[in-house]
């Protein structure tokens, strides 16, 4: 009897292992994209929560009445921080007649800083407003 050669048409051992090599290379890579996804979008709530919390600030020193310089800072949570700062951009001009309110333009700047993996992010915002200064002869 002759003997039968079968030949199976099954893979090499070295062709799995490439194989194998491939998909956990590919799977590598996915995994590092989903990772920078993921940290993208970190980054942009952190943006959109931090220019929030500047407008709010902003909004709240355009209020102010009556509006004087000040320069202050403090933690407003979540890994915030902010600072204001408001200064008198010219002297007021006095007025012709002691009857005409004398008005000043003022400088606003408010900042909103976090930290990421060490890294200072930081928003500003800048507005201007004119105020209406106190009466001096009171």
């Amino acid at each position: 009897m002759a003997a039968c050669v079968r030949h199976e048409g099954g893979f090499t051992l070295l062709e799995v292992l490439v194989a194998f090599a491939i998909a956990a290379m590919a799977l590598g890579v996915l995994y590092q994209s989903a990772l920078g996804g993921l940290d993208t979008s970190e980054n942009a709530t952190r943006l959109q929560d931090a220019l929030s919390r500047a407008q709010s600030h902003l909004a709240a020193l355009q209020a102010v009445r009556p509006l004087r310089a000040v320069d202050r800072q403090g933690d407003d949570g979540g890994g915030f921080r902010w600072h204001e700062h408001v200064a008198l951009l010219a002297p007021p001009p006095q007025p012709q007649t002691g009857d005409q309110a004398r008005v000043a333009l003022y400088a606003l700047r408010v900042d909103v800083s976090w930290q990421i993996l060490g890294h200072t992010h930081r928003v500003s915002l800048d507005s201007a407003r004119a105020a209406i200064l106190p009466d001096e002869s009171s």
